[in-house]
């Protein structure tokens, strides 16, 4: 939350353009109304943001796309998928033979879309939560038989869901089971529980440093984005559009 703090100098100097790159939105989980009364916390950080002099948000895999239309000002909100994409092909030699898995319901559409580009299946797991962090019961939905599973979601943090959903996989016969994500958070005990779970690597983007988790998890890779940024950055400053970097990874 000190984005604000570092925008409101630009007004007081006169500056005719403040974009904020946030690689990461660390307050995504607050864009829903759990109980009534309760505060929206997305959106009053976009309001911030706003009234301390910003004109353009730069972001990457929101976790809720409607987290964009809190802000009153132009949001572009990348996609690590070409990156995704682009790391698959290169690093998994039986990529054809795999099948894409969301580990919940909510990131179908994620999951169909790469599934699509590298024409190969696609499979969910619907789990049932009985409280935050904690994963009561997961049901596969697809087949992952003697193929390769690569789990895709937006972020970690526990890593409690990715590697009860590794569990499930291999169980139900995947013969490898990979995660991709794009922030990873890893707090509490997800470095322990990635040690031990059956992944063959897990993905992460550097929207989040992971110097030093690496250190204590060689399980954990990472895909580096700061081109895709970088194009963003300078695409935004001479006024061009930034759509090609949706489908594309800048050389």
């Amino acid at each position: 939350l000190t984005a604000p703090l570092l925008v409101d100098p630009c007004g007081l100097l006169s500056v005719s353009l403040s974009s904020v790159v946030s690689a990461c939105v660390f307050w995504p989980f607050g864009n829903l109304q759990g109980i009534s009364r309760a505060p929206i916390s997305a959106k009053l950080v976009a309001n911030m943001l706003s009234v301390a002099g910003a004109d353009h948000i730069i972001t990457m895999d929101l976790h809720a796309s409607q987290i964009q239309g809190f802000f009153d000002i132009p949001v572009d909100n990348l996609y690590a998928e070409p990156a995704v994409l682009k790391w698959i092909k290169e690093n998994i030699n039986e990529w054809k033979n795999c099948t894409i898995v969301s580990p919940d319901a909510g990131g179908a559409k994620r999951v169909t879309s790469i599934a699509d580009r590298l024409n190969v299946d696609f499979a969910l797991i619907h789990k049932e939560r009985k409280k935050a962090n904690e994963v009561d019961r997961m049901v596969l939905v697809g087949d992952v038989k003697d193929r390769v599973a690569i789990l895709v979601d937006d972020m970690a943090d526990t890593c409690g869901t990715v590697c009860h959903a590794a569990d499930k996989l291999v169980s139900a016969g995947a013969t490898k089971v990979y995660a991709i994500l794009t922030h990873g958070i890893f707090s509490g005990p997800a470095i322990s529980r990635i040690n031990n779970a059956n992944f063959e690597a897990v993905v992460v983007t550097n929207t989040i440093p992971q110097e030093d988790k690496i250190k204590h998890c060689n399980k954990i890779q990472v895909i580096d984005i700061s081109m895709i940024l970088a194009e963003a950055i300078r695409r935004t400053h001479n006024g061009e559009s930034v759509s090609y970097l949706f489908s594309h990874v800048p050389l």
